[in-house]
């Protein structure tokens, strides 16, 4: 029963995740867009977030030695596959990232995450007013 109630919260919680990690690097692009060399890097969020929940296989899973081995992180801690961006123009400095499109990305991210934030505080209240028997 309880992991029923907490199901909601444990996936909203992973998204959560994953777009914290999403919002680091794309600030990291931003402040680097006068790096030269500097490869803009994403990761593409609907397929990290099926990994972090277990709705897709792992391309492979790590084989231990003995079993005091550190497992490998699962979920949303789990390093996402992490994509380069192509660089929009060319520069002469071979400087990827194109603010533009990091502005808006950032931007868009940012929405997602509050609107997460508000999915969890809503399963929070509509679970207080059930125990409460409101």
């Amino acid at each position: 029963m309880l992991n029923r109630l907490t199901a909601t919260l444990d996936f909203q919680g992973q998204a959560l995740a994953l777009r914290s990690e999403r919002q680091r690097l794309l600030a990291s692009n931003i402040a680097n867009a006068d790096t030269p060399g500097y490869v803009a890097r994403d990761m593409d969020f609907a397929t990290a977030l099926k990994q972090a929940t277990g709705a897709a296989q792992p391309a492979a899973t790590l084989a231990t030695s003995a079993g005091s081995h550190i497992a490998a992180a699962t979920g949303a801690r789990a390093e996402p596959n992490l994509l380069y961006a192509s660089a929009s123009q060319t520069n002469l400095d071979r400087n990827s990232v194109d603010m533009d499109r990091e502005r808006a990305a950032f931007a868009d991210n940012s929405v997602k995450y509050e609107a997460t934030l508000r999915f969890i505080n809503g399963n929070v209240r509509t679970m207080l007013d059930a125990i409460k028997g409101q």
